[in-house]
């Protein structure tokens, strides 16, 4: 359909009132149409198609300015539900959410290693044959299957084509949940999908752009603009973790010396500690020990948080984000973690103002991946273009 036919407008206008009400509820039709710049008869009846959609309702009645008390649209959050998947590398965690986030129900299938892919596939179904199961939801209300998977993902074709925490290459997902369960399939990196749903979930507002970095078992990070995932010309946009950071340091999974990944993952935490800490110990327990006043494990996280700091002062340098929100089991230590990277941030960054790029951790805690996997199937749900 060409990009100027009156259908096309009116589906963008669509999508622009079904989002102003989603990030504004509640709100009026006057006030869309003044926050928009339409007119309030296209709001109008693009308001009605929306009702008559089940996706928007009105509810309370709002302050009135002198005349009649306008009437509040919300979305009716309860109208679809979406089913997400956080796939690896230990476990298959899924849940059932409304349009807001809100968990319903959840399931978890352990992965045994070592698997093949059809093992991982199998797992896949069965995790979410058993949400299904534990749930009363009605299917023809679940408009798809959102799934994260750590790797290289083909977004395109549903493929995951590297997942090396497994140890798998090319397994064809999509294709093997659609004909399971008959619903859309959606996948993405983990990292990737992490951003976008703290884009969705996250309390973020209109934040232009945005990069979520996940640090765990592996690092890797998701960037947002405008609203979109960005995946670069060859879909590895964000492999933040494999930034080389010490030319003559430990060799990483991916075969390069010295990534960020070899020194500030939770791996290379517990491998580190033995240095620092004099035994090999877990990055939960070196966080436990420093909250005892340990002020060797406490000054050993400070220098985790410094070099991670290293790594995203380059990554302002490059993007310039207005905000970087750091997730992860890593982070679950970010009492040390935080003022270490945000003091190296300031120490290094180009300008004051870069120095002064907004560093917070997710507040979503350890559901932001599976929330992430939701927000794939309410992009497609709410850009109507």
């Amino acid at each position: 359909m060409e990009r100027g036919s009156f259908q096309w407008m009116k589906s963008v206008n669509k999508t622009i009132i079904l989002n102003k009400i989603r990030l504004s509820e509640p709100i009026s039709r006057a006030q869309i149409a003044k926050e928009t710049k339409l007119t309030p008869p296209t709001v109008s009846s693009i308001v009605r198609e929306l009702m008559a959609e089940g996706l928007v309702i009105e509810t309370m009645l709002g302050e009135s300015s002198g005349g009649r008390k306008p009437t509040m649209l919300h979305i009716n959050s309860k109208a679809f539900f979406a089913i997400g998947v956080d796939a690896g590398p230990e476990t298959v965690d899924c849940v059932i959410t409304d349009l807001t986030g809100e968990i319903y129900y959840r399931n978890t299938a352990a992965l045994q290693m070592p698997i093949t892919n059809e093992e991982f596939v199998e797992t896949l179904k069965q995790a979410v044959s058993g949400l299904f199961a534990c749930s009363t939801m009605d299917r023809d209300q679940v408009i798809g299957i959102g799934m994260a998977m750590h790797g290289v993902v083909d977004v395109e074709a549903g493929e995951v084509l590297v997942a090396p925490n497994i140890n798998l290459r090319n397994i064809r997902v999509k294709e093997a949940l659609e004909k399971e369960f008959g619903l859309a399939i959606k996948i993405e990196n983990d990292a990737r999908a992490m951003a976008l749903g703290e884009s969705w979930f996250g309390g973020h507002g209109s934040v232009d752009s945005m990069v979520a970095i996940n640090i765990g078992r592996g690092v890797g990070a998701g960037i947002v603009l405008n609203g979109l995932l960005h995946h670069g010309a060859q879909g590895i946009a964000g492999e933040f973790g494999h930034m080389t950071i010490d030319l003559h340091g430990a060799v990483c999974e991916c075969g390069n010396r010295g990534c960020l990944q070899t020194l500030v993952s939770g791996i290379a935490i517990a491998e580190r500690s033995m240095e620092f800490c004099g035994e090999r110990i877990t990055g939960e327990e070196i966080y436990a020990l420093a909250q005892t006043g340990s002020k060797m494990h406490a000054d050993f996280l400070a220098e985790i948080g410094e070099t991670i700091g290293i790594g995203l002062t380059n990554f302002i340098h490059l993007l310039n984000p207005d905000r970087i929100v750091l997730g992860g089991g890593v982070m679950k230590s970010k009492h040390y973690l935080l003022p270490a990277i945000k003091r190296k941030i300031e120490k290094t960054a180009l300008t004051k103002t870069a120095a002064k790029t907004e560093v917070i951790a997710t507040s979503l805690g350890d559901d932001a991946t599976v929330l992430g996997a939701v927000s794939l199937l309410l992009v497609e749900l709410f850009d109507q273009s």
